[in-house]
């Protein structure tokens, strides 16, 4: 029987990173990137006006805060305009917000500070060098690093790498995962139950998980218990599947399939864990279906309970951090912090138990835990409302109260 720590090795040994890849932005968001990006441009590429106002050499507005100073004013720039303009010594040019400010201005005189004439124009108020101009380079100077390899991309990443002149970046790309539930009793929800029936909740959770993840999720159908079934919809979902996740026909019972199946098809290992809930995972890969010509790349499978609760555990606990490093993150395992039991619990012993809870707290006070109904059912409704998962270490019998444990945030 596997510890816990020994399983998510197995998880990540087999959740190699993904080539990185030359993408567009568009495609780029939440990727994490593969290599610094320079800039191929200045930003501002020249000298702009920050406001609406008038471009002028400061040294001309001195003294205009006691005595107005008035100008001609010889011309007017917008923002679209795209001749250069040299200033003329004693005038001053209107200028727009974002304009090209003229050669030999320093600075930009506000609207507020003036009559706002257009023939000739009165200063009230004197401006310093580069005040409310925007000057070359001042943001992002050409040829310097704008995003650092690691990175994960963000609309805000966008905005530096647009107006740094990167259209395309080399990423590492998100997981295409395939998640698919296992067995006969399974009914899409929506439609009506029949006897021995239940409702696939785990598709659909562990689609939204994996998308929080950062990866990008295909939820397929339920598949029943059926050998060849399974096979054939395994074999479909090769071709579009860096990732296959499954959901149940793990435990002993005849109908359950799923090691058959994947037996011959690659280098799949169920193991026996020292954990609560969640007792037995496989892992590995499967490759060519067919047995011979026309075989697929091998690609990760992981095996997940066809509890949901369960199902849920285990994502978090292995198949999280497995997406996240073939997605290229550095930090891998969900955030955790430390918070003292607000009540007793009682756990396996050499099992590592995981106590659906709700934390909370703050920094300065510190955390607490409040287990979440009867830890030792796996109840949806009771996870539904917790926020964390607290771990009680395979040596721990007795949580008390006030016992600080480690607690695993949960994303989703």
């Amino acid at each position: 029987m596997k510890t816990v720590a020994q399983q998510l090795e197995k998880f990540l040994k087999v959740a190699q990173p993904m080539a990185p890849l030359e993408v567009e932005l568009a495609d780029a968001v939440s990727c994490i990137l593969a290599e610094d990006v320079r800039s191929l441009v200045d930003v501002p590429h020249t000298n702009l006006a920050a406001l609406d106002g008038y471009a002028v050499r400061a040294d001309e507005t001195f003294g205009a805060s006691a005595h107005p100073v008035t100008m001609p004013v010889v011309d007017e720039v917008f923002a679209s305009s795209t001749e250069r303009m040299a200033h003329t010594v004693g005038s001053c040019v209107r200028i727009a917000s974002g304009a090209r400010m003229p050669t030999g201005a320093d600075a930009v005189v506000p609207l507020q500070s003036t009559d706002l004439g257009t023939a000739t124009v009165t200063i009230r108020e004197r401006v310093a060098p580069g005040e409310n101009m925007r000057a070359q380079a001042e943001d992002v100077e050409a040829g310097s690093v704008v995003v650092q390899a690691g990175t994960r991309i963000s609309s805000r990443h966008i905005a530096l790498l647009a107006a740094a002149g990167r259209d395309r970046v080399v990423a590492h790309p998100k997981p295409r995962v395939v998640i698919m539930s296992i067995g006969d009793e399974l009914v899409e929800p929506g439609n009506a139950l029949g006897t021995g029936k239940i409702y696939d909740a785990n598709s659909h959770a562990l689609a939204t998980a994996v998308t929080n993840a950062g990866a990008i999720a295909y939820r397929v159908g339920a598949v029943p218990d059926d050998r060849n079934t399974l096979r054939e919809a395994l074999k479909d979902q090769l071709l579009r599947a860096d990732v296959i996740i499954t959901t149940g026909g793990l435990s002993f019972g005849g109908g359950d399939t799923v090691k058959d199946v994947l037996s011959p098809l690659g280098s799949v290992r169920f193991d026996g864990l020292a954990m609560n809930p969640g007792r037995q995972l496989g892992v590995g890969t499967i490759g060519d279906v067919d047995g011979g010509d026309g075989g697929h790349d091998s690609v990760v499978i992981f095996c997940l309970p066809g509890n949901p609760v369960s199902a849920m555990v285990a994502f978090e606990v292995f198949v999280r951090p497995s997406l996240r490093k073939m997605a290229g993150y550095k930090h891998l395992t969900p955030r955790s912090i430390r918070a003292r039991a607000t009540r007793g619990v009682m756990s396996q012993v050499g099992s590592q138990d995981y106590v659906r809870a709700q934390v909370y707290g703050d920094p300065h006070g510190g955390y607490e835990f409040d287990p979440v109904g009867d830890v030792n059912q796996l109840s949806v409704s009771d996870f539904s409302v917790a926020n964390g998962l607290a771990i009680v270490p395979a040596g721990v019998e007795t949580v008390t109260i006030g016992d600080e444990l480690e607690c695993m945030i949960l994303n989703v």
